[in-house]
């Protein structure tokens, strides 16, 4: 499954924001305190909250989430760190990675 997560305001045009990850406070408190942010993860947790039982019922030993944005460095890496910190720890496996988030920003 692959998530666009672009439609959330871009740290990469504020200055003070753009050569951090997402993994930095201040990029996710950029982010999250938007209410789109947070109608998104709300509506999203639902989402996966259905579908891994559904999974699991067919036999499914696995689930991959994508999550994209422009660069790979500020909005999906705050939402794959949000996503992970909700969800439910018990009986799931989870493992995340960020792709992009070391690699040079082209000026």
């Amino acid at each position: 499954m692959v998530i666009d997560v672009r439609f959330l305001p871009n740290p990469h045009f504020v200055a003070e924001l753009q050569k951090l990850t997402g993994l930095d406070e201040r990029v996710r408190n950029y982010i999250v305190e938007k209410q789109e942010c947070l109608d998104f993860l709300k509506q999203f947790m639902a989402f996966i909250g259905y579908l891994i039982p559904c999974y699991q019922r067919e036999g499914k030993s696995y689930l991959t989430v994508s999550i994209g944005c422009t660069g790979g460095r500020h909005r999906s890496v705050v939402i794959v760190e949000e996503l992970l910190a909700r969800l439910p720890s018990e009986g799931l496996i989870v493992k995340s990675s960020h792709r992009d988030t070391t690699r040079e920003e082209a000026l």
